[in-house]
């Protein structure tokens, strides 16, 4: 019989319910003869039901008085007793093959204090919406490194870690409202720690679109914040000046291409001043290339003139 395995499922939850029900019932349903679960709902929200949902599922409710997911992350972090830590956002869900090959991982490389996963966006409604990712195996050690400080972006309900690494590298920064994750995972990777399993581990829910402009406009100075961090102490990672440079755009990318899409789709519905203020953000991440892409026959440049041209006659 397999030897059993207790691992502390640390879930920040703020507000949300009826996804944290969904939440927790993903968690129980993997238990098994070989595996069971501590799950500590720490809590920074103001919903009178999540003592007791906590509570529905076994789970110890903490509080969390502190604003923000590293706050709320590490209460749980704090008083974990399992022989793993694992982390679930409220809003996301385990699928069935998760922890038990990060299990096997770290079993098999005593060198790794943590194994990440892939996971698979979904809508609202958890129907997926796309492949696992990321697809490939990122590498180990510096590639893996190089991988993090470009773009990757592992989602933390896919980790599995030793309990010791609270020892090893500590908690979570709370002063990052953003990249907390990255940053924390970062650190791992740093000192070769960190693994990788090509198993898909939960269904990451994304927001709708058009919804969260004002969290990936708060998120873009915290991304910039960490990937500085952490890629300017590694210099020897880099071949160049310009691989740097290339690994910057990365890490930023995604949020260049949310506010030119944004731009585009307020411009299409009457929104003309969101429609310039999404361009305006999308300057304050690579002001050369948007720039450029003003003046080029470009998606940014018809953006702009659909919103400017109205105000302009309107006089507002």
């Amino acid at each position: 019989m397999a030897a059993q395995h207790k691992v502390s499922v640390i879930v920040p939850a703020r507000d949300r319910p009826a996804f944290l029900r969904q939440a927790l019932a993903s968690i129980r349903a993997l238990e098994g003869p070989d595996l069971t679960f501590e799950i500590l709902v720490c809590d920074n929200g103001s919903v009178v039901a999540t003592p007791s949902i906590a509570r529905e599922f076994g789970a110890i409710y903490l509080r969390a008085d502190t604003h923000g997911p590293s706050a709320a992350r590490n209460v749980g972090l704090r008083v974990a007793s399992g022989d793993f830590i694992a982390f679930l956002d409220d809003d996301d869900v385990w699928l069935p093959g998760n922890v038990r090959p990060h299990i096997a991982l770290l079993e098999q490389r005593p060198d790794f204090d943590a194994v990440i996963g892939q996971a698979v966006n979904a809508d609202q409604n958890l129907v997926p919406n796309g492949t696992p990712w990321p697809q490939e195996v990122p590498g180990d050690s510096n590639q893996l490194l190089r991988r993090l400080l470009s773009g990757l972006f592992p989602q933390i309900g896919t980790t599995l870690a030793r309990t010791a690494v609270r020892n090893t590298i500590g908690e979570f920064d709370e002063d990052l409202i953003g990249g907390e994750d990255l940053d924390w995972l970062l650190r791992l990777a740093r000192k070769d720690r960190l693994g990788f399993v090509p198993t898909p581990c939960i269904l990451f829910r994304q927001r709708p679109p058009g919804s969260y402009d004002a969290l990936q406009r708060n998120r873009i100075g915290y991304d910039r914040r960490v990937f500085l961090r952490h890629a300017l102490p590694e210099w020897r990672i880099w071949r160049s000046p310009l691989d740097f440079a290339e690994a910057y755009r990365g890490t930023l990318w995604h949020f260049y291409e949310y506010f030119v899409e944004a731009a585009v789709e307020r411009a299409a519905r009457g929104e003309y001043h969101d429609a310039l203020r999404a361009i305006a953000t999308a300057f304050g991440v690579f002001p050369l290339r948007a720039a450029y892409h003003l003046v080029a026959p470009r998606r940014l440049r018809k953006a702009f003139w659909a919103a400017i041209l109205p105000l302009m006659t309107s006089g507002r």
